[in-house]
């Protein structure tokens, strides 16, 4: 029950729900970098260790980045649950959560634009701005699709904000883009590049299109 309630409140796709590494559909396309991860995954129950941030990329589409950020996710999820189980303690009501970048700017366009319905603009910023406080305040947080480049200079400054706040508190990140991160400084200005890149360890996924083999 508590696994299933903080699942629920992470907001990770349904295709993705309680996947794990260990299921994932892209372990044997991605062996060397599921390795790695394994090994990461080790860091979410180290007491006092610092968890890092990776940026998962690849230019080409169905490679296998958000089934593997939302296995993360779920990851860290069963992970603080039981630490905070065994210390005795009743674990945080939302430690992890999945932020997909192109529905928060959707939103963002719903009630930024001239001449939208009241209750469409009123709607879409009550769910747009509890986006942005789940991503700011989760212990964990998933960025899926982050090289957006038709970002507005109003969404932008948002999507700085979120991150800005999580490195400033050690709150560790994932990203998931088709642009190599040294290329988010032609998304981004500066000062986002350097946010992301900071503590942040990028992995680079190859091959083919893993969609569709369920």
């Amino acid at each position: 029950m508590l696994l299933e309630s903080r699942e629920k409140v992470a907001n990770v796709p349904a295709d993705y729900r309680f996947a794990t590494l260990s299921d994932s559909i892209v372990r044997n396309a991605q062996p060397e970098i599921y390795a790695l991860l394994e090994r990461y995954v080790t860091t979410f129950s180290k007491p006092g260790h610092q968890v890092k941030s990776l940026y998962l990329w690849s230019q080409s589409p169905g490679t296998g980045k958000t089934t593997t950020a939302s296995a993360l996710l779920n990851e860290y999820i069963i992970a603080a649950v039981n630490s905070h189980i065994s210390d005795g303690v009743r674990p945080p009501e939302q430690p992890a959560y999945f932020l997909d970048v192109n529905e928060l700017q959707t939103l963002y366009n719903e009630f930024a634009r001239p001449h939208v319905p009241a209750e469409i603009a009123e709607r879409s910023a009550s769910q747009y701005y509890a986006k942005i406080q789940a991503a700011k305040k989760a212990m964990f947080t998933v960025f899926d699709d982050i090289g957006v480049r038709t970002a507005t200079d109003g969404f932008r400054g948002d999507l700085h904000n979120i991150i800005n706040e999580r490195v400033a508190n050690n709150r560790p990140s994932i990203y998931t883009s088709n642009l190599a991160i040294e290329e988010m400084t032609h998304v981004f200005d500066a000062r986002l590049f350097d946010r992301m890149r900071d503590q942040c360890q990028a992995v680079h996924f190859a091959g083919e299109s893993q969609r569709g083999k369920r």
